[in-house]
């Protein structure tokens, strides 16, 4: 598993950052990706010179997909109920924002119990 984490580190370092056609001249766009239509478009047609096209051969590895950076499957936990059934070699947890103090102290305090690694614990 440490491999898969490896590799898409160095992966997510070599892929070229994909931007939205034509939004560095224009303010009230954001850079997020738009898929880029049109007869001309140079993106879509994948000119030399113009900015990367989304593809699936820039994907990560399957094993590594959905994996927090320390290694382990990351569940968001909204009860205590829910830290019964999950393994500390293999997830890590991340407490729901909406609860209270009180309920966010009563799940860290158990998860320490369990021995599972709390991403967000309460302040």
């Amino acid at each position: 598993m440490n491999r898969f984490l490896r590799l898409r580190k160095a992966m997510n370092q070599r892929r070229p950052r994909f931007v939205r056609m034509n939004v560095q001249g224009l303010v009230r766009l954001k850079d997020s990706w738009r898929k880029p239509r049109g007869l001309d478009n140079k993106i879509r047609i994948e000119r030399k010179g113009y900015p990367a096209k989304v593809k699936v051969g820039y994907r990560n590895p399957r094993k590594a997909r959905g994996l927090h950076p320390c290694g382990l499957i990351e569940v968001l936990v909204h009860s205590v109920k829910e830290l019964a059934e999950l393994d500390p070699r293999k997830y890590c947890i991340r407490i729901a924002g909406e609860l209270s103090k009180r309920r966010k102290a009563e799940i860290a305090e158990e998860a320490a119990k369990l021995k599972l690694k709390v991403l967000n614990p309460p302040k």
